[in-house]
């Protein structure tokens, strides 16, 4: 049975109708509105286009925020003006199909668990390196929500005491020391500094700034100082990977985000800092790391399986 899939993002509105093997049928792609009245018409819109003429089960939506248990409201979202939003309500009201509302991170690693790296596994963990650190959590093959829907907010654990601020309101979170916002600061602090950093500092001035593509570049040409940014933000991905095996044991954490496409070069530095920080070092069974497979159709499709799934029990 098909279903539809919509992932809004911070600067595209993305959904696909995919099948039941996590096949994207159809797809499409527009800006994403700033007013929430037209986000909100975007979305119905798009899922009236995609299931025209289709036989459909539901639509699953996701977006950045807390959605409580039911799937069903969005408790608050950082990028959106959404708070105590019954988008569910709001949308059944308007399509006919059955909607459930899923957090985008969710979406995004439950797709790489059923149809991409974390396939051959039953408990996984994947965090996702964009602007900002997304988590997903899957034990005993079952989605970990929480008990009030907003668990497996990943990018919000705290592993520096009275650390940097962090959006959320709390000080320290791996966000701050993970993300990709965090590796762009590691490069200005060594391009800053000279040495190793020079080249980066080369491009900036060059550039009137570092950006994430201009960063990509110079890792995929094998800069020391991009590479030396990329290991100090291993450095933390690995720390909190230590601490989440502590509590979680997964079998595979998998990576995605932009940030992933540097591959083992992200990896190495993750999984050496995962040995050295690891409880019970040397008696602990350890985990396999892997980059993320679907990459940018990794939201649609799982926001989708989620929904059929929600809607058919299977």
């Amino acid at each position: 049975m098909q279903a539809i899939g919509i992932d809004i993002g911070g600067t595209k509105v993305a959904g696909a109708l995919v099948d039941e093997f996590g096949t994207i049928v159809r797809s499409e792609r527009v800006p994403t509105p700033t007013d929430t009245a037209a986000l909100e018409d975007v979305v119905v819109e798009m899922i009236r286009a995609l299931s025209d003429g289709e036989t459909v089960a539901a639509a699953g939506v996701a977006a950045a925020g807390f959605i409580d248990a039911a799937q069903s409201t969005v408790y608050y979202a950082p990028n959106i003006n959404w708070r105590n939003e019954p988008l569910r309500e709001k949308l059944e009201a308007r399509v006919a199909l059955p909607v459930f509302i899923e957090n985008d991170a969710n979406a995004a690693g439950w797709a790489e668990f059923r149809y991409g790296a974390g396939r051959l596994y039953s408990d996984m963990v994947t965090l996702t390196i964009g602007t900002g650190v997304g988590g997903a959590i899957v034990v005993g093959d079952r989605l970990l929500r929480g008990g009030f829907g907003a668990g497996a907010e990943i990018g919000h654990m705290r592993v520096v005491p009275d650390g940097l601020p962090c959006g959320c309101g709390a000080r320290g979170c791996i966000e701050q020391y993970g993300s990709g916002r965090a590796l762009l600061r590691f490069a200005n602090e060594l391009a800053t500094a000279g040495g190793i950093g020079q080249t980066l500092a080369d491009v900036r001035d060059r550039n009137n700034g570092l950006t994430g593509e201009l960063l990509s570049e110079l890792i995929t040409a094998g800069d020391p100082g991009a590479h030396a940014a990329l290991r100090t933000l291993g450095h933390w991905l690995g720390q909190a990977a230590a601490s989440l095996s502590a509590v979680l044991d997964p079998q595979v954490f998998v990576f995605g985000g932009g940030v992933a496409a540097a591959g083992d070069v992200l990896l190495d530095p993750i999984r050496s800092a995962y040995v050295d920080h690891l409880p019970a070092r040397g008696y602990h069974p350890e985990p396999d790391f892997l980059i993320a497979e679907l990459v940018n159709d990794a939201g649609v499709v799982g926001a989708a399986d989620l929904a059929r799934i929600s809607a058919t029990g299977v």
